[in-house]
């Protein structure tokens, strides 16, 4: 079952004047269709300037199509009178934590949103205690905000949004950031998500290494979607994936690259593991 859907999806940034004159049309998306099933993990790509940020905007409704439509879970965003339903389901998580994250507390952060949604007290307290313990943070519950690090913050804003019961989380270049262990604490708290809640997952990333376990995967350019397909799909297309000015994981590279030599390893290497498996099946047939 289709959870969003994007049809012709266009959006334009309008520059006026001081007096309301159009000095400049930007077409941020291009005639962009999507349709993502529930329980989908989704990663979109692209470099700065692709469309990928602007396109997540409009799964919250935050942003409306200049020409096309968006449907969230059968809902038109452009219906004002769904908004709130539109909002409830599909939760966003942006790149700085410290934008969403507002109480003094770990605990009255995460209970911020259910409180505000009118869920009763012991409810609220039951979303807490469920939400931070999904994204491995319940032992900071007592903790200021403050004295955390990037990665425990990011998953901190992760629980609020959880913890409204979302059906879907759009996470908008989330570990941007973040240092390396960080990327590592917050991509592993939301693929536990999508794996044990079955919650949808739209991951807006430049960060190759994040979407290797994606079951599907959307590259952006111009504001246009240029590749579409599984993450082995994609990652076999190094030199477009470069043309695009997109890196790949080091350890794809390094089988691309010895593929060219005249190594009979397969393009698509995902992990080091995967990797490995393929030398020590090499390794036999020489030797």
């Amino acid at each position: 079952m289709s959870f969003l859907k994007t049809k012709d999806l266009t959006f334009e940034y309008i520059r006026r004047d001081d007096e309301g004159n159009v000095e400049s049309v930007v077409t941020a998306v291009d005639n962009v269709n999507l349709d993502v099933h529930e329980g989908q993990f989704i990663a979109i790509l692209g470099h700065n300037g692709s469309g990928k940020s602007t396109l997540a905007k409009h799964i919250n409704a935050i942003l409306y199509p200049t020409e096309g439509a968006v449907f969230v879970d059968g809902m038109d965003t452009k219906d004002k009178e769904k908004l709130w339903d539109i909002r409830q389901r599909a939760g966003m998580v942006f790149q700085n934590p410290d934008n969403q994250i507002i109480g003094q507390v770990v605990e009255e952060d995460v209970g911020f949103g259910p409180e505000n949604m009118g869920v009763p007290t012991a409810e609220i307290w039951s979303r807490v205690e469920e939400s931070l313990r999904a994204v491995g943070m319940y032992e900071y519950r007592k903790n200021s905000p403050n004295r955390l690090s990037g990665g425990q913050k990011q998953r901190v804003a992760i629980a609020g949004v959880l913890a409204m019961h979302p059906k879907c989380i759009v996470l908008d270049e989330p570990t941007a950031m973040l240092d390396p262990n960080g990327r590592q604490e917050v991509i592993r708290a939301v693929r536990g998500l999508n794996e044990v809640e079955g919650i949808t997952l739209i991951l807006i990333t430049h960060y190759m290494e994040e979407i290797v376990h994606a079951h599907r995967v959307f590259v952006m350019d111009k504001g246009r979607i240029v590749m579409d397909g599984t993450p082995r799909e994609i990652f076999s297309q190094v030199d477009k994936l470069r043309e695009l000015r997109l890196d790949v994981p080091q350890v794809t590279m390094l089988a691309h690259e010895l593929r060219k030599k005249g190594v009979d390893i397969p393009e698509g290497i995902l992990t080091r593991k995967e990797f490995i498996s393929e030398i020590k099946k090499l390794y036999g047939k020489v030797y």
